[in-house]
């Protein structure tokens, strides 16, 4: 919270070490003190040794795919996290990188251009594209902007779907030709992994260099607030075109890149639910930091992996069931209290409804192992409670509502009987269906982060002067 009369720029070098606390602070203050030369040349060996510790083509498209991510992460944070531009139609020029290139280098147009020239017209015009929507953020601010962009993306993907004689319609455009560069042709998943580091180190460094330069200052200061910004001569109108440029060239590489991996473009790979998850890294990683948007990309990607595995999504499940109440409740009596309070009403529960009706416990938890056997032993579980598990997630809803709204001693009563019915929709119904579930646990694993620390994992905290 801002202080009266205190100006906090001045305050901030003494703030900064007070400011080291909780379980992750030695790490984040030996984070800072590292060299940003030195983060970026890490960032870079990381990448490079990465590919020696696996033989799993199947890791090294997971690979691909985190740098993808990160890659379009650090282009919505320079619109997001630096101008403070919220644009929702940012997958769009994904796609649109992905197309150009595609139809530059391929047959269903007859053209196959060498790569360094077909990536650097997809540059030049995704970078235009930018400029023709950034055009209406000079009067546009907030949500008004959200819906124009998100308008944007929307048109997109409905023009790739309905021009067939272009973009191939709903079957998109397949046999695109491979990235070849220097005389040197990428065909193998390895090749393609080493061509993404490499794109997203030297994206990064780009970035890192402009955030430094009088422009990206600029864009934190039109970020903060635009009328003072304007008030102090600064171009902000030009500013902002120049985050949506920038911004849409690198999702533009990153399509190009995509399309050559993938040997195809198809428009199911640019709808909304993509959206959600760069823009779940920017804000899970800290919107603003170059370094938190990569982080956050790894977080998401790898996590929509592990949720792959019914076992795996489990144990996340409940790792961040456990971590969240860590994050949330406090002081350490309390958190005390509500765990053993929720293993005996589960143990109370569950010897009163294997007296009573036998079947009620007779279903299997997903899990297996020791935590397998205490569910068991703990969860009221029938088999066959898919219909019982939908009832029980509209209950579960409803009762997260009600927890967000009572005081907080009747917080701390509710949070028992929360937890455990959370656990029985888990078992009863989510963990049936991956696909719900990965965004589920996404959303509540955002949530965790941002009850625990608003600012990202690597974001840093505003300061304001009052």
């Amino acid at each position: 919270m801002a202080r009266i009369g205190v100006d906090e720029w001045v305050a901030e070098s003494d703030q900064r070490t007070e400011g080291y606390r909780g379980r992750a602070s030695p790490l984040v203050a030996a984070w800072d003190r590292v060299p940003p030369a030195a983060r970026i040349l890490l960032l870079a060996v990381g990448l490079a040794v990465f590919p020696l510790t696996t033989g799993s083509d199947f890791v090294l498209r997971v690979g691909i795919n985190t740098l993808l991510l990160a890659i379009l992460a650090l282009g919505l944070n320079v619109v997001v996290g630096w101008a403070g531009l919220l644009d929702l139609g940012y997958i769009a020029f994904y796609g649109f990188g992905a197309y150009t290139y595609a139809l530059l280098s391929s047959e269903q147009l007859g053209i196959h251009l060498p790569t360094p020239l077909a990536v650097l017209i997809v540059l030049v015009a995704c970078a235009l594209l930018g400029l023709l929507l950034g055009l209406p953020s000079r009067r546009l601010l907030g949500d008004y902007l959200a819906i124009v962009t998100l308008f944007f993306g929307q048109i997109f993907v409905e023009l790739v779907v309905n021009l067939d004689a272009v973009t191939g319609g709903p079957s998109g455009i397949a046999g695109v030709d491979p990235f070849v560069l220097l005389g040197f042709e990428f065909l193998t998943p390895r090749d393609y992994y080493y061509l993404t580091a490499g794109a997203a180190v030297i994206v990064t460094l780009v970035l890192y260099l402009i955030g430094e330069s009088r422009t990206g200052r600029a864009w934190r200061a039109v970020r903060e607030d635009p009328l003072a910004a304007e008030m102090m001569t600064m171009p902000v109108n030009l500013l902002k075109l120049k985050a949506f440029a920038l911004g849409s060239a690198i999702a533009g590489l990153a399509g190009s890149i995509f399309a050559a991996v993938q040997i195809g473009v198809f428009p199911r790979n640019f709808e909304t639910p993509f959206l959600i998850l760069i823009y779940a890294a920017v804000i899970l990683g800290g919107a603003g930091s170059l370094a938190g948007a990569i982080l956050g990309a790894v977080v998401v990607s790898v996590s929509l992996e592990l949720l792959r595995d019914a076992d795996q999504a489990t144990v996340l499940f409940y790792g961040l069931l456990l971590a969240g109440l860590l994050a949330r409740v406090r002081p350490w009596r309390k958190l005390a209290a509500v765990l053993g309070g929720t293993i005996a009403l589960g143990l109370a529960l569950h010897a009163i409804a294997a007296a009573v009706w036998p079947e009620a416990v007779a279903g299997t938890p997903q899990a297996t192992g020791a935590l397998g056997d205490a569910l068991d032993a703990w969860l009221v579980l029938p088999e066959g409670a898919t219909t019982a598990g939908n009832i029980g997630f509209v209950v579960l809803v409803a009762a997260i509502i009600l927890f967000t709204q009572v005081r907080e001693r009747t917080r701390t009563l509710l949070l028992v009987p929360v937890i455990y019915l959370a656990a029985f929709v888990w078992e009863a119904r989510l963990v049936q269906e991956p696909s719900v579930t990965r965004q589920l646990l996404l959303g509540a694993l955002l949530v965790v982060v941002m009850i625990s620390r608003p600012r990202g994992l690597l974001g840093s905290e505003r300061k304001e002067i009052v």
